[in-house]
């Protein structure tokens, strides 16, 4: 199977060892992940202004790239795949909106079958591995289970929220990770701010409010019993990285070794 794929600044520069654990997984898995061309950033976060326009046209022309391929559109970075999440649906759903953005990415005297309504089925790579690979595959694609291991999934807060949009998993009680956790043979920890904000965002403005919260998560884990985390998000690996005393693993990374295309 294929899927269009967009990998977001930070897999493509600091966190480029993550992306190709995520392409090399799939491969392993029978999915061919064909990386969008001229590609660009997806903007970092979803302005709810509804009047803003520009910031969202990467998202757009990622999402109409999809659909004239006949493709899903699969992200790995939960905050890449949180803006082409709220734009698909913002195109679905707001008429005014969609007419404006076709307005910007559509030429004159393009036929309307060439604008972009909102129908591409956008995936999170955790998404790909529930829903289309399926969990009960990739325990049989397992050759180096993590038996033995306590692992924490910290889901943070663009995975999840808007609940009403995002749809991937209940956002007050998930399970997707926990259930990644089970399938490559380790143990799942579960503890109280799993979901909670890191403090990433406003890492620069007020750092000490950064460190206090991801100090807080992290000590959580470790009070529960985890012998790391594991997160979906680059952006919430660095700031939890400088923070805590237990290892931050990226989930494409810990996939890796549980296929056993990296020793662990």
């Amino acid at each position: 199977m294929k899927v269009s794929y967009f990998p977001g600044c930070t897999l493509k520069t600091k966190a480029k060892q993550l992306d190709d654990y995520a392409r090399s997984c799939a491969e392993v898995l029978g999915i061919k992940m064909e990386e969008i061309p001229n590609w660009q950033c997806c903007g970092g976060v979803f302005n709810t202004s509804s009047d803003e326009i520009a910031t969202k046209l990467s998202a757009v022309r990622a999402l109409s790239y999809a659909e004239k391929q006949g493709q899903p559109l699969i992200s790995v970075c939960s905050a890449c795949h949180n803006v082409l999440k709220q734009t698909n649906h913002a195109m679905q759903t707001d008429a005014v909106f969609a007419s404006r953005v076709n307005h910007y990415i559509t030429q004159p005297g393009q036929a309307a079958a060439q604008a972009y309504m909102g129908n591409t089925q956008v995936y999170h790579y955790l998404e790909l591995l529930r829903d289309i690979i399926g969990f009960d595959r990739i325990r049989d694609a397992v050759k180096k289970p993590l038996t033995g291991k306590k692992i924490g999934a910290y889901y943070g807060c663009l995975m999840l929220r808007p609940s009403s949009t995002m749809k991937m998993d209940d956002a007050e009680n998930p399970r997707i990770m926990e259930d990644f956790i089970r399938a490559i043979g380790a143990e799942p920890v579960i503890y109280a701010m799993r979901n909670e904000c890191c403090g990433g965002y406003v890492t620069m403005e007020d750092p000490a409010l950064s460190q206090k919260k991801s100090t807080a998560i992290l000590r959580n884990a470790e009070a529960n019993g985890a012998d790391f985390l594991i997160t979906a998000c680059p952006l919430c690996k660095y700031n939890l990285d400088k923070n805590g005393n237990i290892p931050v693993v990226y989930f494409t990374e810990l996939l890796a070794r549980a296929l056993g295309i990296v020793e662990a």
